[in-house]
């Protein structure tokens, strides 16, 4: 077993070289600062685990590497160690919360508790001193406690029990190391202290009462509860509060394990109140026969157990202390740890981590009180990346305003810089690399010296928001930058004085929904650059800076691209054909490549489908070594990073991602060589490094097959289903009514259809597309060969209606929540409450907004649909009546009409139940 042989340091031994995967997690930089960061090894081999993000991360500081424990899909709420500092529990909070016990010696998750707490998730864990039971304390309102053997197999907890809102949100737990049948925890406002005993005949946990510590109880201020501890006197137990004091608790009973739990938790009482200092108390441990405490100046203080000052620990560039965390010490079995001075000796002697609020790591060694600075990353979102594009740096920049650059190959720190007037929002180096430009939550743009970080000009001001998207030109002469109030602003590079400095040239109010893309390009016929910008009101507006001057940005073009879906992200695509497009991706898991000049719809096509839409995508730079008819994608959706092979078909094994953010990604880049791709976090303040295997990708693109086989997966029933061959059938059928039905002729049998029978068999399958979508799907089968033969294609085969019938339809199918979400907003409340169109409205909505249908069109369709004619029950229907769709009755049509009524009486289509 990979356990049992398991040793302290060998897992930065292990080779991760290969791997099955196309992206592989290479390095986690910034961690979660409101979650405590544990010192694993000290000394020859400094090892730190902490969390970053939905893993945790163990940290070989001096020898520069790192070791994630991945299997958790949200990001961890919560984890302790054991004293021994190997075994590791995790948990985290949202859909499918799990607890994981890790081996941080092997990296081995040895236990995963599936169904620990599925519906809130965990908020508080700890781990016995014996190493064999976890408590748990859900997220919940109502909360739930449980202890667990995780040594067992089994979902079921060993006991548990259920905390009311009146008790506070209890966010902090720990076992008594000196029995693991007891453990505390504690809210801000109070503290319950636990008993809890297992029988073949059951469990039960006992809760003390519950006592409010009020100014009026001691007659001082007590503050909110941080922590609480155990005392090693094994009498007591002690909380700190946010006025600088420990309550002291006495527990009247000794509390050896009972037969049976008593009918009243056993006596504990607040004696006192002891005023450590005026700070407030953030961390509280006890290690061998010392308090140790940690407060928000910064301060570490180490006091004995009548509480008497011992020694302090303080620097002024420490922050408020998060956590403290001692390196382990190997006693020596002949040494009589009787002595508590030497006890309290050893104690004073151990190294130990300080982790800070705002995202810095001390080393403090006690030999010299040397506080030796390991870590500061970014303390508020990092919602900016950007990669150099000949160099291997990477810049991430931080809503607190810090700006580091790292070389990542070797994966260090280069350089850094913090703003103090703003949040950085975008980042982008130009195509030369000499710049970096900036923008900020304020709409302040810098343009700053790639190397130093130091600008090279009086900063911009132009935005009315924060600063969503900046971009440079392929030759560096303009700058493009999109803000929150849907505005883009262009600067131009120029010649003052003999010497190159940038001035604002225009800004325009281009949208009117939020901007999702600036794309620079070059245009065909000339070097020259073009400038297009793309919104989430469907329109792509392209910009002539040619003709542009100061405070007067022309636009060439305003195209609208979506009928229904909203655009997300742009494109340049690669030139795998005469004809040359942009690739655009909605929120309906499609991409569409549309013609650079015409700007016409050439192909849609089925997206990767992830559990969220593509939110920016990006074409991978080839290495010098890459096949250069290879090309790929590189993309994030709300939480995942992936990878598509070029050309874009619809085929679902050419696509590949990974969770990389569960909180949210927000932006991502590729090195100027394409070995890595990088992402930020956003809120979870971090970003990592991921390294591409694309090997792995095309291998799992031929596993799935080639031509038609994977088209025919995404069939209900696949090839051999019920949906197939009723194609087939249908298919055969319009070329029979093609010929005439009655003909006593020969039949011509043939494996293709014309074009103009497309929506036809399309509606036939259960695909309703609107004309525009017709008009789509016809266009890309006729004029796909025009650009290389010149000729337009007139009929289809089985195979590529396929294609073509994947790629169209719904990517999720038909939704009911879609109609009812039209329903909240064309229709009103009636007295029942339900939301209801008027069936006049409902008339008059449908021949006189969006695709406008004519009264003939409506009456024909309105009685092909509930198959008789206006007013007369049971009759057959008539596509000529002249009475038209206002002659339809309430007894055809209610008055008002539901979503349910819409789709399960005119549509009649089936509903679940």
């Amino acid at each position: 077993s990979l356990v049992w042989a398991a040793m302290p340091g060998m897992l930065f031994r292990k080779n991760r070289d290969s791997s099955l995967h196309p992206l592989n997690l290479s390095w986690v930089f910034g961690y979660n600062s409101s979650l405590a960061v544990h010192s694993l090894m000290d000394g020859e081999d400094r090892v730190l685990l902490y969390v970053s993000s939905h893993m945790v991360v163990i940290h070989d500081i001096l020898g520069n590497k790192q070791y994630h424990l991945q299997g958790h899909t949200n990001v961890i709420s919560c984890l302790c160690v054991s004293e021994d500092k190997r075994w590791v529990a995790t948990a985290d909070r949202g859909p499918d919360a799990l607890i994981i016990v890790w081996d941080s010696y092997s990296g081995v998750p040895v236990r995963t508790i599936f169904e620990g707490h599925p519906e809130d998730g965990v908020c508080a864990i700890a781990i016995s001193q014996d190493a064999k039971y976890l408590v748990t304390i859900s997220a919940g309102t109502v909360q739930k406690v449980c202890v667990w053997r995780w040594t067992l197999p089994t979902e079921e907890p060993m006991c548990s029990t259920e905390l009311q809102p009146e008790f506070g949100h209890q966010d902090y737990v720990i076992f008594n190391p000196q029995n693991p049948h007891e453990f505390v925890s504690n809210s801000k406002t109070q503290v319950i202290f636990y008993l809890w005993v297992s029988r073949d005949m059951g469990s039960r946990v006992s809760g003390a009462r519950k006592e409010l510590l009020s100014p009026q109880t001691f007659k001082c201020l007590v503050g909110q509860f941080s922590q609480s501890v155990f005392h090693f006197n094994n009498t007591q137990a002690l909380t700190g509060t946010s006025a600088g004091k420990l309550v002291v608790w006495d527990m009247d009973n000794p509390r050896t394990l009972p037969e049976e739990l008593p009918a009243k938790p056993h006596g504990i009482t607040a004696t006192k109140v002891v005023s450590m200092q005026k700070e407030s108390l953030t961390v509280l441990k006890v290690l061998e026969s010392c308090v140790v405490t940690g407060d928000v100046k910064g301060q570490v203080k180490f006091y004995d157990g009548q509480l008497r000052l011992l020694t302090i620990y303080s620097h002024d560039k420490v922050g408020p202390i998060r956590s403290i965390s001692f390196s382990t010490i190997i006693r020596d079995p002949l040494t009589s740890w009787s002595d508590s001075l030497n006890s309290v000796s050893l104690t004073l002697n151990r190294n130990f981590i300080l982790s800070t609020s705002d995202a810095t790591m001390f080393h403090v060694a006690t030999d010299s009180t040397n506080f030796e600075r390991i870590m500061t990353e970014a303390k508020k979102a990092v919602n900016a990346i950007a990669c150099h594009p000949q160099e291997p740096f990477v810049a991430a920049g931080s809503h607190c305003g810090l700006l580091k650059v790292w070389d990542y190959k070797e994966t260090q720190y280069l350089v850094s810089r913090i703003f103090t007037e703003a949040g950085i929002q975008c980042l982008s180096y130009d195509p030369a690399g000499y710049l970096l430009a900036a923008g900020f939550t304020d709409g302040s743009v810098y343009i700053l010296d790639a190397i130093s970080l130091q600008s090279i000009c009086e900063k911009f001001q132009f935005s009315q928001g924060p600063v969503t998207h900046i971009s440079f030109s392929h030759d560096s002469k303009y700058l493009a930058t999109a803000d929150e109030n849907h505005s883009v602003t262009v600067y131009k590079r120029v010649l003052q004085n003999g010497s190159k400095c940038w001035e604002h040239l225009a800004g325009l109010d281009s949208h009117y929904k939020p901007i999702r893309s600036i794309l620079f390009g070059v245009h065909s016929d000339s070097n020259e650059p073009r400038l297009l910008s793309l919104g989430e009101d469907r329109q792509l507006v392209e910009y002539d800076l040619n003709s542009s001057i100061k405070d007067h940005l022309v636009v060439t073009h305003r195209d609208r691209l979506e009928q229904a879906a909203v655009p997300l992200c742009l494109a340049w695509y690669p030139q795998l054909s005469t004809e040359s497009f942009f690739l655009t991706a909605n929120n309906c898991y499609k991409m569409k490549l549309y013609n650079t000049t015409t700007k016409m719809c050439r192909k849609t096509l089925l997206g990767p489908t992830y559990g969220s839409p593509l939110e920016k995508i990006q074409i991978l730079p080839r290495t010098s070594s890459a096949d250069p008819q290879q090309h790929y994608l590189v993309y994030i959706t709300k939480d995942k990073v992936g990878l598509q092979i070029l050309p874009v078909d619809g085929n679902p094994h050419k696509s590949s991602a990974f969770i990389c953010h569960p909180d949210g990604a927000s932006d991502f880049a590729t090195s100027h060589d394409g070995r890595y791709i990088f992402t930020a976090g956003g809120k979870e303040c971090t970003f990592m490094k991921w390294k591409v295997n694309l090997p792995a990708l095309d291998a799992a693109a031929f596993l799935g097959g080639e031509d038609l086989i994977p088209f025919y997966n995404l069939l209900d029933g696949g090839r051999e289903g019920k949906l197939f061959r009723e194609l087939e059938d249908y298919f055969y059928y319009v070329q029979l009514c093609r010929q005439g039905i009655d003909t006593m002729e020969n039949r011509q049998v043939s494996t293709h259809i014309p074009l103009e029978e497309i929506p036809s068999i399309m509606r036939a399958i259960g695909f309703y597309p609107s004309e525009e979508e017709i008009e789509e799907m016809i266009n890309e089968v006729k004029f796909s060969k025009y650009a290389d033969t010149g000729e337009q294609v007139t009929k289809i085969n089985l195979g590529d209606f396929i294609k073509l019938y994947i790629n169209h339809r719904p990517a999720l199918g038909l939704s009911m929540k879609t109609i009812q979400r039209a329903f909240q907003i064309l229709g009103y409340d009636n007295d029942k409450e339900d939301k209801v169109i008027d069936t006049g409205d409902f008339l008059s909505l449908l021949q006189c907004r969006g695709e406008q249908m004519t009264e003939d069109e409506l009456a024909e369709c309105l009685i092909t649909l509930l198959g008789r004619r206006p007013g007369e029950e049971g009759s057959e229907p008539d596509t000529h009546d002249p009475t038209g769709a206002a002659a339809l009755t309430e007894e055809d049509i209610p008055t008002e009409i539901t979503a349910e009524v819409f789709v399960a009486d005119i549509l009649g289509l089936p509903t679940a139940k």
